[in-house]
């Protein structure tokens, strides 16, 4: 039997997926890693962690296997980090993280100095303080010996595939989130990398996501115990590689995930090249592309409110504690802005806020407000969509916020369409190991994969009347935040 690898490289831990040529998970291992805050707003990782991780990981996941049956491994991984190596490939700095908020000024300065119209003439996208060419600007102000000394410049998980092959790459998906590719040419954008103090010979080279950019180094073969030959594919940004786990390929599909982030990606054929705003357009890992909206704090609201504020991780018995009834009716309302917010606002001032509080108000009523807020900025972003002429009739639903019944009941009655629960509930590690699998030769394309491969075992289905009562609840959602924008300015002055 053969067998592929997925490394999908999350924000607190790895997860290994190793799945067998009849798309199967056979095993799944997860390693964590520790996340830096030196100040407010910032985020950071030490790079060789990821590593470590994944080495520690390995034997554990191939326990019990003939590695010389891996044929290929496919990475998915947490976009817009800054990876920069010296010219001896040692680690300058640690990355700065997709939900790092440091870089306003020179976001701002982006979309207002150098201007949106052009920043969309370069890349088909806006700044947003998440994007790595905003990270380079900070650095090169704020750390210049660090900047000077660049060599190369990468995204998560190609210092994974850097490590594993010796391949400087990365694929076009990932590198879409940069703000320093022409994603509509799909190269780098001259433009950028100027404005920027770059070179190209400071960036990865290109490639598709199923693309083979090299096999393992002869001693990762010997530390993993699998065969010098195993391929390496381009992977992904963890978005794109988790649209292709739930079979969001081809024109027209839709896949909602509610991870530590929340997105929703729509895939098709064509660049979108009229979107504005909030709404990234980027190239797709099945070699079309995508419209996205990320909101930058889902599943680690929750997490926050349980571990946090309610002091359990018990996250199970705390949904059992809310009544079924109050779908729809909750008078209390948050805001899920507790990194800042990307889409559709794009403000780093912004924080989360709960609105509505009463003496009697519980616990229970509280979560349930944590649930829809992100299922509301969900909304927010397929509301962009849609003005843009995108219709979203059903869509998968994936991440660790799909898990819970009672958010997957929201969800779909906030949105009123019908979500699909994938079988795999490996996301972007399963998107990764079919990635390899359609590099390695065992697919021909990645639609043909998803085909073959992806099943749904659930389909969560809008109620009429808890539609038309979230419908009531969303329009005064609608009001809170253009009411409070400017009070997040004055609070951070």
């Amino acid at each position: 039997m053969d067998y592929y690898i997925g490394i999908d490289l999350g924000t607190s831990s790895v997860k290994l997926v190793l799945v067998d040529g009849n798309g199967e998970v056979r095993k799944n291992v997860s390693r964590e890693y520790p996340v830096c805050y030196p100040k407010s707003g910032w985020s950071e990782q030490n790079p060789d962690d990821w590593w470590e991780a994944i080495c520690g990981g390995m034997p554990e996941l191939l326990d019990g296997i003939d590695g010389s049956d891996v044929k290929g491994i496919g990475a998915a991984g947490q976009m817009h980090g800054l990876v920069v190596l010296d010219r001896e490939d040692r680690v300058i700095r640690p990355t700065i993280l997709w939900n790092d908020g440091r870089t306003s000024a020179e976001t701002d300065y982006l979309n207002n100095v150098i201007g949106k119209e052009k920043l969309f003439e370069y890349t088909g996208n806006i700044a947003f303080a998440g994007f790595t060419a905003p990270k380079l600007l900070w650095l090169r102000e704020n750390e210049p010996e660090n900047f000077s000394g660049i060599a190369k410049i990468m995204l998560p998980k190609d210092y994974v595939n850097y490590r594993l092959t010796g391949e400087f790459c990365t694929d076009y998906s990932d590198a879409s989130g940069m703000l320093l590719l022409d994603v509509k040419n799909r190269c780098w954008s001259r433009e950028m990398l100027d404005l920027c103090g770059i070179s190209a010979e400071q960036m990865p080279r290109l490639a598709q996501s199923f693309e083979v950019v090299g096999t393992v180094l002869p001693e990762v073969a010997e530390r993993f115990g699998i065969g010098s030959d195993t391929v390496v594919v381009g992977g992904a940004g963890d978005n794109a590689a988790a649209a292709i786990g739930t079979g969001t390929v081809g024109e027209g599909k839709c896949n909602i995930s509610i991870g530590t982030s929340g997105t929703v990606f729509a895939s098709g054929s064509r660049f979108a090249g009229d979107v504005r705003e909030a709404i990234h357009s980027f190239c797709h890992s099945d070699g079309g592309y995508h419209l996205m909206g990320c909101i930058l704090s889902a599943a680690s609201c929750n997490k926050w409110f349980c571990e946090e504020v309610l002091g359990t991780k018990a996250y199970g018995e705390r949904e059992s504690m809310i009544d079924e009834g109050l779908l729809g009716r909750n008078e209390v309302f948050f805001l899920p802005y507790l990194m800042g917010e990307r889409s559709p606002i794009n403000d780093t001032d912004a924080t989360g806020m709960f609105v509505g509080l009463r003496p009697n108000t519980t616990g229970a009523e509280m979560q349930l407000a944590v649930l829809e807020g992100v299922a509301f900025a969900i909304k927010d972003n397929i509301e962009v969509m849609e003005r843009f002429g995108l219709r979203i009739t059903e869509s998968s639903l994936c991440g660790g916020g799909a898990r819970s019944r009672l958010w997957r009941m929201s969800c779909a009655n906030v949105l009123g369409i019908e979500l699909k629960i994938p079988e795999s509930e490996e996301g972007p590690g399963y998107g990764g190991a079919m990635l390899a699998m359609v590099g390695s030769g065992k697919y021909e394309t990645v639609a043909e994969c998803a085909a073959e491969l992806v099943k749904f075992r659930e389909t969560v289905k809008p109620e009429a009347e808890l539609t038309a009562l979230y419908a009531e609840r969303y329009a005064k959602f609608k009001c809170l935040y253009p009411a409070v924008r400017e009070l997040y300015k004055k609070i951070k002055e």
